[in-house]
């Protein structure tokens, strides 16, 4: 067990991580971030901030010795680099080598009796016509490594605009379309022992690929597929000996949960957990790396939504404390571009 006073590393300069030193520092421990050069919002959140390249093994070392245990808010972190830090690490970073490859995900949860959307492995342009033609149209191509909030990926109506698309090698997959009546997400946190706690599941909704809100009650349909779900997302984090906080996306069908993408590190859709859940994501990620019992995540009142702040929309954000039953958190990022995440607002509610 890492006592309060410890030291904590959080690879990753993002909201995540600054929301994951603010849990910490009510706990007593301090932080300490490592990111590339950029808009490291966590930095004011941290004691100290090391901003190197990924791949500087010195600056990695040194800053792995001064932590106590090292986590991530980021999953694009570089693998490679991290085996001479890696009993610093939790979760392990197995858990990211899965999760960064959209088809070893798929695979990986296939053979724990998941089940993902369709898919087929496409490697050059020839595996496109025969991945169409196997799958279906309408679909989704995407890039096996690094997209997210709906970037690296390119719907695909038909045969003729498969053919148009130009593909320069990168490693990619293509996925026919779900048809689901809502999306949702289980959040777990699992502790070193093996200790497993979830929150209620929030139904979530997207705009162009990017999570707009979450919110509770999640509704008949998440409710009748929650056990199943969640069966899965144990038995990943079982097999993954995971520990932390860990997130499974699913669209819930007529048949059943279909899986889609898991996130090994604290979740947007969870942020709702820090006014509404008597136990945060954040905190319980804290708790689990540390050695610490789990917190309760029971839910604390009847309705809860998350909504995203959005680009511009963080300009006029200070409307949302009109309402109390509102909390408003903004991530102090730099420039509000279209598509970037600058911040979200919590209302809860007893009606």
């Amino acid at each position: 067990m890492i006592e309060p006073g410890g030291t904590i590393g959080i690879m990753g300069g993002g909201q995540l991580g600054r929301m994951m030193a603010v849990a910490a520092g009510q706990m007593g421990y301090a932080c300490i971030g490592y990111a590339p050069e950029g808009d490291n919002v966590s930095d004011g959140a941290c004691a100290d901030f090391v901003t190197a390249d990924w791949h500087d093994e010195q600056a990695l070392a040194d800053f792995a010795a001064r932590c106590d245990v090292v986590t991530w808010e980021f999953e694009n972190v570089p693998v490679a680099p991290l085996g001479p830090i890696e009993a610093k690490l939790a979760p392990h970073p197995r858990a990211l080598e899965i999760a960064q490859d959209r088809l070893f995900e798929k695979q990986f949860v296939e053979k724990l009796g998941g089940r993902p959307a369709q898919y087929a492995q496409v490697d050059q342009k020839a595996d496109l016509s025969a991945a169409m033609a196997r799958v279906g149209t309408p679909g989704i191509l995407k890039t096996r490594r690094d997209g997210y909030d709906g970037k690296g990926q390119w719907r695909i109506d038909d045969r003729d605009a498969g053919d148009a698309l130009e593909i320069e090698g990168s490693p990619l997959i293509y996925e026919g379309f779900v048809d689901f009546e809502v999306e949702f997400s289980v959040i777990l946190a699992r502790g070193a022992l093996g200790e497993v706690v979830f929150w209620d599941s929030p139904a979530n909704t997207h705009v162009d690929g990017i999570l707009a809100t979450s919110s509770l009650p999640a509704g008949d349909a998440i409710a009748a597929q929650m056990g199943e779900a969640r069966a899965l997302a144990r038995q990943v984090a079982d097999r993954l000996e995971y520990v932390g906080v860990l997130t499974l996306e699913f669209f819930a069908t007529a048949d059943g949960p279909v899986f889609n993408e898991m996130a090994p590190r604290v979740h947007n859709s969870g942020h709702w957990t820090i006014e509404g859940a008597a136990t945060s994501q954040f905190e319980n990620h804290i708790r689990a790396i540390c050695g610490l019992p789990l917190g309760d995540t029971r839910t604390l009142t009847p309705r809860v939504t998350m909504t995203n702040i959005i680009g511009e929309a963080a300009h006029g954000a200070a409307q949302w404390l009109a309402d109390p039953a509102t909390h408003l958190h903004l991530y102090g990022k730099a420039e509000a571009r279209e598509g970037r995440k600058m911040g979200h607002a919590t209302r809860l509610g007893w009606e």
